[in-house]
């Protein structure tokens, strides 16, 4: 099967604006009212091959590189992002196999997910969330027994990947893998029942699996046994670029629904995206949309060169992107008022709340907002504290949008970052670099928020070192882990514009510093906790280069992509 394109797969799924096209907005909004799957969607797009795109080709898949993917994954998310659960959920226990599986458990994995089958994943219990070390299901004796709680794909994967408590202690290596095949469970043994409904991505498959004395022969033990949980967290570093492809598509629509509103829509002689209040909101919103663009597509090529740095940059990404994405619905929702809220009646009526809606799900499908900051900010003191030297043939692969990319190497991934981190490592390197080129290209503003940029990043191994000072405010820690997340976003934007300084980005002309502007004013704004509109004519480009990518069809992206039209 040939290479699907995102071009190729807009052609296939057609203009989701074309109320009678069965893959659009329409549909989808029918589809949610009735707490319905997107059954045909998601076979559309397996006969495709679009789910072969998170698979290596040793399992019979497409799989080339992060970036790829998450470019095919928003193009179609942005129709209805419940295609996600259903092409590409097993991604996590797929991953987890490629860190510890054995040749036989990896032939088993591939044969199902090829041809479009489910492997589930099992490890949050009710009762325990986010404190993994909590869990009880346990694995004794040969024996597995206990409950698991909103399993993806739990009431149809035909194998699953459960994690499982093999040790007393309240520690990583107290818990293992094992892959159970469905088929081969004795009756009784196993039972699957649909989790409670969710408010958002309505209908997608989501179960409680109930363990009762389910034997569990030595080959379906994954791994080392006390090693399931660690390979669970590093596979969720590779997860959550996925996950923010769901973010994008969602952010995507919401974005074009204001626009199509605000770009006809009239107060006197003046549209609204004319209009002050209107344009300054839609201004937040298109920045916030550019900066989340720019820090998922260059963690998606991050991971291939530098996998070492995931367990923060992973976290720190997603975290910015749903942010983000969260800040434009709120933006976009203001612009259309009342039109936000009806349900039938107007075109795209409905859509605005799902897409509310499915974004407060995607946020916390992998682990909640709180849990991903506290994940990662025990180590920013290695991070922030330390003379990392810079590592410029790293970024420039990262950032570089011509540059190749090497091989996906997953056995890379670590649970701690041990100070690897190119991206602020080289900032004061390059803030200098481009502070100078956007003075001397008429740009004194931008250059400011560069500097601005640069001074935040250096100050932030004093707000580590103040955090865990006797007497610290106890969420200080936490607290500089959301800074640090914000501003390692802004570095990106930097980097990427000061790579790229002889290509065209979001339509822009070459060198352009505006988007760079936006995303600099709107990511510092959010470093600080103030209101983005504060910095008011500084995001106005961003929204001038959205309206411009929607007049020539193309994805609010850097990758340039073309999207469908109506037949």
């Amino acid at each position: 099967m040939s290479l699907l394109t995102p071009e190729a797969l807009e052609a296939l799924l057609g203009d989701p604006g074309d109320n009678t096209n069965p893959y659009g907005f329409a549909a989808a909004v029918e589809r949610d009212e009735r707490d319905e799957f997107p059954a045909t969607l998601c076979e559309a797009l397996v006969k495709s091959g679009f789910h072969l795109n998170y698979l290596p080709a040793e399992w019979g898949g497409c799989f080339e590189s992060f970036d790829r993917s998450l470019t095919l994954v928003r193009s179609a998310a942005r129709r209805d992002v419940n295609i996600m659960p259903g092409t590409m959920f097993s991604i996590i226990a797929a991953t987890c196999l490629q860190l510890h599986g054995t040749p036989e458990q990896q032939r088993r994995a591939a044969d199902i997910l090829t041809r479009g089958g489910g492997v589930g994943f099992a490890l949050t219990e009710a009762e325990h969330g986010s404190d993994l070390l909590a869990n009880e299901v346990r694995l004794a004796d040969g024996q597995l027994n206990g409950e698991k709680w909103m399993v993806g794909l739990g009431m149809s994967c035909e194998a699953v990947y459960v994690i499982a408590r093999t040790g007393e202690r309240a520690a990583p290596n107290a818990f293992s893998a094992v892959l159970i095949d469905v088929a081969e469970v004795p009756e009784g043994q196993l039972e699957r029942t649909p989790a409670v409904r969710t408010g958002g991505m309505r209908g997608i498959d989501m179960a409680r699996l109930r363990f009762n004395g389910l034997q569990v022969p030595d080959k379906a033990l994954v791994g080392k046994e006390g090693e399931g949980l660690e390979a669970a967290v590093k596979a969720q570093q590779a997860v959550r670029l996925m996950s923010m492809a769901g973010s994008l598509g969602i952010a995507d629509t919401a974005m074009r629904l204001a626009l199509d509103f605000a770009t006809t829509r009239r107060i006197g002689r003046t549209v609204l995206t004319g209009s002050p209040h209107p344009r300054r909101e839609l201004a937040v919103a298109a920045s916030a949309l550019l900066a989340a663009d720019v820090v998922a597509l260059t963690a998606a090529r991050g991971v291939h060169v530098v996998p070492e740095a995931f367990s923060v940059w992973a976290l720190a990404a997603k975290h910015v992107v749903a942010e983000a994405t969260d800040e434009l619905i709120r933006r976009c929702g203001t612009v259309l008022a009342t039109r936000s809220v009806l349900r039938e009646g107007e075109r795209g009526a409905g859509l605005f709340q799902k897409l509310q809606r499915d974004s407060a799900v995607v946020r916390v499908i992998d682990a909640s907002t709180l849990a991903n900051i506290k994940s990662f900010a025990g180590q920013l003191p290695t991070l922030t504290e330390g003379t990392a030297q810079p590592d410029p043939a790293a970024v420039a692969a990262i950032y570089g949008l011509d540059a190749e990319l090497p091989a996906y190497e997953p056995a890379r991934l670590d649970m701690f970052a041990r100070g690897v981190d190119p991206v602020l490592a080289g900032l004061p390197d390059a803030a200098d670099d481009v502070a100078k080129a956007l003075d001397d290209g008429g740009a004194a503003d931008v250059a400011a928020l560069v500097g601005r940029l640069a001074d935040a990043v250096a100050g932030l191994g004093d707000l580590t070192r103040a955090a865990r000072e006797r007497g610290a405010d106890p969420n200080a820690l936490v607290d500089a882990a959301e800074r640090y997340a914000w501003l390692h976003a802004a570095a990106s934007c930097l980097h990427l514009w000061q790579a790229n300084r002889d290509r065209s980005l979001y339509g822009t002309p070459p060198g352009s510093a505006g988007w760079l502007g936006a995303t600099l004013g709107f990511l510092l704004a959010r470093a600080d906790g103030v209101d983005p509109r504060h910095h008011g004519d500084v995001l106005t480009p961003a929204l001038d280069a959205v309206v411009a990518l929607r007049e020539t069809n193309q994805l609010f992206s850097a990758q340039p992509v073309r999207l469908a039209t109506t037949r």
